[in-house]
């Protein structure tokens, strides 16, 4: 499915994928969320959703890489996580960014 970028949104760094079984740890739960957590993994300080991790490790590969997209940008939706989308962008780049700043264009890919 294809979204058009409502809002400006310019993350908090590019990050590299960590494996899945990769440590996770200090974790610490994100303010008004419940399914996000502060956390650490292989010394990058960054977020995680509570699904990617059990046992303190990851049970799937993750990048917490935040897409930087501009407002009218158009990005193709890959996964909802709690209320952020990991999406790809028309050079080929995935990242996640808030949902209240997509919306739907309607169209089926």
């Amino acid at each position: 499915m294809n979204l058009q970028i409502t809002d400006n949104h310019d993350g908090e760094g590019i990050f590299p994928l960590f494996k899945k079984g990769t440590a996770v740890r200090d974790f610490t739960q994100v303010t008004g969320d419940s399914h996000w957590w502060s956390c650490t993994i292989e010394g990058h300080s960054t977020y995680i959703p509570d699904c990617y991790v059990s046992e303190n490790v990851l049970n799937q590969d993750y990048n917490p890489t935040e897409l930087i997209v501009r407002k009218g940008q158009t990005v193709r939706l890959l996964a909802v996580v709690f209320e952020w989308l990991f999406v790809q962008d028309e050079h080929g780049c995935a990242g996640w960014l808030p949902a209240h700043k997509a919306i739907s264009k309607g169209e089926n890919t």
